[in-house]
């Protein structure tokens, strides 16, 4: 009789979870570059903060060490206190746009959403919790499986389920719009291409589909979703239905006859939006964590570069004729654990060498990534210098001249754990494993060292100075 009872309920469920299904992601009916939730709509509304600085965060992926870091940056980000055309203001209030990858995603969206109200609940509702535990007696348990086994929902619709219980409560992206704080930017990473798929409008246009009534936890699953550990998130794609046109950028580099450098990575970006547009062949695209593509972040922010130095026009497009002052925080959780494989004649096992050759190339083009920012910061200097000098030498007066080429500064700030000094204590911080679950010291020892590093940092320093003096 047991066995029969035991038989019956797992026909039961198998059966239910052949109908389990994901949430389906809206289409738009015509592409409408004047709304919907984009930097350039919704950076300028912003009250009160320096509108010829643009100020952005990039928080790396890294689960809840890089979480909690990043919220150990907002943190010192509010507690420094600046002064703005006569008037005192806290640096936070100065931040325009903030980008986020698996971890980081998390303190991005959410602080988006909450603001202040994030430093009285995020440590309770989220760093500090068992995720990961939660996550994994929760696909154990056989109450949850009609809904996410089968089909074509997964372990991390399951995830996304789960987030929006314990910290996002049903808000999507359409709540943002009205939101006073930065925009904030996940990322999820085309399993097919490669290609990066950022959570706003202008990269969902490309899918013909609308971002307003996404979930943010949806979005934060998705940039999770380590590959193998969690399932693909899956949306529809409706590329090509809603009449959209390229950014002005496109017809300055499509035609390879008139590209000028540099221009390498727009044009890589326009391949990739080309793809995306072709539901024809890709009626759905699948997405897994954004840190695949891009672990800190920041390669959306080089490519806009070029295509803003690509494209005249396109500076106009999006408003960027007022910007003077570029300054970019990248939150770079990035650990490395020591081992003791050279000790040995054997080499490490297979899962081992696996992981090992999966993460290695990130961090290492996490780190080129970072450099280019800053070679990036440096050859805008010389670029401008070089083209004022060409003006000069074509008969304008030296005042003509510095008028013809835009005045654009970029300044390059990495926050990370290689800066700490003490071997013992940057040991600690570079054992720390990446996983949803830390003990509370842990989470409140990478709060901290955010805030020392950023206080000892004599590029943060000169930031905070380029903004104001600090006020006391």
């Amino acid at each position: 009789m047991r066995l029969t009872r035991f038989v019956c309920c797992f026909v039961l469920i198998v059966t239910l979870a052949s109908c389990a299904s994901r949430p389906i992601n809206a289409p738009i009916i015509k592409f409408d570059p004047s709304a919907g939730y984009r930097p350039y709509l919704l950076i300028p509304k912003r009250q009160n903060n320096d509108p010829q600085t643009l100020f952005a965060l990039s928080f790396s992926g890294g689960g809840t060490r890089a979480a909690a870091f990043s919220y150990g940056v907002l943190e010192e980000l509010r507690r420094t206190n600046i002064v703005v055309n006569g008037k005192p203001r806290r640096l936070i209030d100065e931040v325009d746009l903030i980008t986020g990858v698996s971890g980081g995603s998390f303190t991005a969206l959410s602080y988006a959403l909450y603001g202040d109200q994030l430093f009285s609940e995020y440590e309770e509702r989220f760093l500090k919790r068992n995720v990961q535990g939660t996550l994994l007696a929760r696909a154990l348990n056989p109450f949850y499986w009609p809904k996410y086994i089968g089909g074509s929902a997964g372990r991390s619709e399951l995830a996304a389920d789960y987030y929006d219980e314990i910290l996002f409560e049903g808000a999507t992206f359409g709540d943002l719009l009205d939101k006073p704080g930065p925009v904030a930017i996940a990322t999820g990473t085309d399993l097919s291409t490669g290609s990066r798929l950022a959570f706003f409008q202008n990269d969902f246009d490309l899918l013909c589909s609308d971002l307003n009534s996404f979930p943010l936890s949806r979005a934060a699953a998705t940039s999770s979703a380590v590959p193998l550990v969690l399932s693909p998130v899956t949306l529809n794609n409706y590329g090509g239905t809603c009449e959209y046109e390229y950014p002005a950028w496109v017809s300055s580099i499509a035609d390879p006859t008139h590209r000028s450098r540099p221009a390498g990575r727009a044009f890589q970006r326009y391949k990739e939006m080309q793809d995306f547009q072709n539901s024809e062949d890709r009626p759905y695209i699948h997405l897994v964590d954004g840190g695949v593509s891009d672990n800190i972040g920041v390669r959306g922010v080089l490519e806009s570069l070029e295509e803003l130095e690509a494209s005249a026009a396109f500076r106009g497009q999006v408003g960027f004729g007022g910007i003077r002052k570029i300054v970019l925080m990248v939150v770079n959780a990035h650990s490395s654990p020591s081992t003791e494989w050279d000790r040995h004649q054997s080499p490490p096992g297979f899962t081992v060498q696996l992981l090992q050759s999966t993460g290695v190339p990130i961090d290492r083009y996490s780190f080129e990534t970072v450099e280019t920012m800053k070679d990036r910061a440096e050859i805008m200097k010389w670029r401008r210098e070089l083209l004022v000098a060409r003006a000069r030498l074509g008969g304008m007066t030296e005042a003509q001249a510095e008028a013809s080429v835009p005045n654009i500064t970029l300044q390059v700030l990495d926050i990370s754990f290689d800066a700490i000094a003490d071997p013992e204590e940057r040991s600690y911080f570079m054992n720390l494993p990446t996983s949803f679950v830390l003990p509370p010291e842990e989470v409140d020892r990478l709060r901290d060292v955010a805030g020392q590093l950023m206080q000892q940092s004599v590029e943060y320093n000169a930031i905070v100075n380029g903004f104001g003096k600090a006020a006391m």
